[in-house]
């Protein structure tokens, strides 16, 4: 048994290393982007269209943005991590060898995930240090903004990753963030809070669960938040909890791995 978990480890740290690898080798495709875009959010909507508009919960416009905007970095970066990197693997076909070797269904999901993770938290980091040249955002309670960054970054890399497991070409890729992930993102209170929406639309942003993963965030910062917290955290460990068990649902069964 111990030799067995010794194994796994090695496993997975060898995972963990080639992924990080991956993405801080190439940081001008990985990490670099991410900060050049959120940076336009805050001079576009932040400097010029925030200027017109008032504060919303007694923060400034500005303010309000930061955290909405780190968490669609993170998200998008451990989405995007996990996906292009096994996807890749298989068409290259070297996720056979991976599939072939002593590492379980779980060491592979572990080990692709924490990659995505720390993708989407180094990004988010790097974002939240550019909004200090805009604004001085308050941060008052760390322990939530840190819960919230790792079960965010830790969903979409499992959601990346069954993204790449159904994935045949590289269209299939993409067509998950162009149809699903960026409307939710851009519909999940980024850039406002859902009680300035009609009552019907308030009640239909709660079945996005992006809504609750802004506003806990927002929360640490701000202690403002349009749902409760507590139901946010218990929504994104279920939905992270569902996603892993799908992963490996497909792994161990080979689904869109084995022809």
């Amino acid at each position: 048994m111990r030799g067995f978990i010794e194994e796994q480890w090695v496993a997975y740290q060898t995972i963990v290393r080639k992924e990080v690898s991956r993405f801080t080798r190439i940081w001008t495709q990985t990490l670099l982007p991410p900060v050049i875009t959120q940076t336009l959010y805050f001079v576009i909507f932040g400097k010029f269209i925030g200027s017109q508009i008032g504060a919303i919960q007694g923060i400034s416009y500005m303010a309000f943005l930061v955290p909405g905007l780190v968490m669609m970095a993170v998200i998008n970066s451990s989405f995007a991590n996990v996906v292009g990197s096994f996807f890749s693997a298989k068409f290259q076909r070297s996720i056979e060898e991976l599939l072939v070797s002593p590492a379980s269904e779980a060491c592979i999901i572990a080990g692709y995930v924490t990659g995505g993770v720390l993708r989407g938290v180094i990004t988010g980091v790097f974002i939240f240090g550019v909004s200090a040249f805009f604004t001085h955002p308050v941060v008052r309670h760390w322990e939530v903004i840190v819960v919230f960054i790792i079960l965010t970054a830790f969903v979409f890399s499992a959601a990346g990753l069954i993204n790449a497991i159904f994935a045949k070409k590289f269209d299939d890729v993409s067509m998950f963030p162009t149809f699903v992930l960026t409307p939710l993102t851009y519909l999940g209170g980024v850039f406002y809070s859902i009680h300035s929406l009609p009552g019907v639309w308030q009640k239909i942003s709660l079945f996005n669960p992006i809504v609750y993963m802004v506003n806990g965030f927002r929360y640490g910062f701000y202690g403002v938040s349009d749902v409760p917290v507590p139901v946010s955290l218990m929504i994104l460990v279920l939905l992270g909890a569902i996603l892993i068990g799908i992963n490996f649902y497909l792994l161990r069964k080979g689904i869109g791995l084995k022809n």
